[in-house]
């Protein structure tokens, strides 16, 4: 835990995790919730993010659950996705302090670029699932983003963008953001699992992400 504030008067920046973050929901559940898995998956991603279970396993035995999946479906979803109550209003007054924004997620391509979009993000990074003949086939491309991963995006565009950790605020609710939120100058856990909560500098439990606007400005 730190206990600096970041000058918001100086380049800064935020990252965000997606899922339950700026994005109001489980991604990857919602996902196996259309494709009749959703309690299963649900319960691994509830282990998961509880630290009960290694990320990388569990993602992979998720995705397992979405094979056939028509990606029609995934991008229905994005038509409609629901955003955090105060996302917009934090990202702006960031954008206002001219911070650069990042949605570093281990969730999916669709779901984060449809954010990265809305927020006009300066960087995203996620998971990218396999699809052949406009189904999922259960699989993974490329490098998972996992917590270690998450960690060192962080700390490869604080340098890129010639960032001090000090200046670093990173947002996240579950184990698998831990690394991320050590390795920011202030780390703040929204509506966050117990693991998290334990390394945070700023705990916000109300579903409100404006929240951390006055928090920050304390």
């Amino acid at each position: 835990m730190h206990n600096n504030k970041p000058n918001m008067h100086a380049p800064g920046l935020a990252v965000f995790d997606m899922d339950s973050t700026p994005i109001d929901m489980e991604s990857i559940d919602a996902i196996a919730e259309a494709a009749g898995h959703g309690a299963e998956v649900a319960a691994i991603t509830e282990a998961a993010m509880q630290g009960e279970l290694n990320f990388t396993e569990a993602l992979h035995a998720r995705v397992g659950k979405l094979r056939g999946v028509p990606e029609q479906l995934i991008l229905d979803m994005c038509d409609a996705l629901p955003f955090m109550p105060g996302a917009e209003q934090l990202i702006q007054w960031f954008k206002q302090h001219k911070w650069r924004i990042v949605i570093v997620s281990g969730g999916f391509t669709w779901f984060a670029d449809e954010a990265a979009r809305r927020f006009n993000a300066d960087h995203v990074s996620c998971n990218i699932l396999e699809v052949k003949q406009g189904k999922l086939t259960g699989r993974l491309l490329g490098d998972i983003i996992d917590a270690e991963a998450k960690r060192n995006i962080l700390l490869s565009l604080a340098s890129t963008y010639g960032i001090e950790p000090e200046q670093i605020v990173a947002i996240g609710d579950g184990a698998n953001d831990i690394p991320m939120l050590q390795a920011a100058g202030t780390g703040i856990a929204f509506m966050a699992k117990p693991a998290l909560r334990e390394v945070a500098d700023i705990c916000i439990d109300s579903p409100d992400l404006s929240l951390i606007i006055e928090a920050l400005s304390e």
